[in-house]
């Protein structure tokens, strides 16, 4: 039984295509155990090689409303109102503490998932504004509101 760590990209297609011949093996054999003893040797590779990171916590929680087969609505309890809801799966608002506490705790979602920062949808409307109006037709705050009709002074 010459088994050795897998160091190299080499090694690794090795241990695999010897992975892939042992697959039949039945347990409590030397060719069992040997299987067993490259599928943790090549699991260890792969996790140290190439690491998975966590799913964005807004997908993260669609997946979990499709897997389950929940609505919107279902998530009201734990997010808060209808709007609410739709401003959070829309990256409109981001979660709060006790929002994700209380998805951790009320649906399963992972709180390592939900705590991660994620991208938000900033309001397109006034960067759009602020594009079309050259810099000196920009309005400029005043001090006081205007009346109808009043003039500048």
């Amino acid at each position: 039984m010459d088994i050795r760590p897998i160091k190299t990209e080499a090694d690794y297609q090795s241990a695999l295509k010897e992975i892939e011949v042992l697959f039949e093996a039945a347990p409590n054999t030397p060719e069992g155990d040997r299987l067993d003893v490259l599928t943790t040797l090549v699991q260890a590779y792969e996790e140290q090689r190439y690491p998975i990171g966590l799913p964005d916590p807004i997908e993260a929680i669609l997946y979990h409303m499709e897997s389950r087969g929940l609505t919107r609505r279902d998530l009201e309890p734990f997010v808060g109102h209808r709007a609410r809801v739709s401003e959070i799966l829309n990256r409109k608002r981001a979660l709060s503490l006790r929002m994700i506490q209380q998805l951790h705790a009320g649906l399963g979602i992972p709180a390592e998932v939900l705590l991660q920062p994620y991208p938000l949808e900033r309001g397109k409307a006034r960067r759009r504004l602020r594009r079309t109006l050259p810099p000196t037709r920009r309005l400029q705050p005043t001090r006081f509101p205007r009346r109808p009709g009043q003039r500048s002074g």
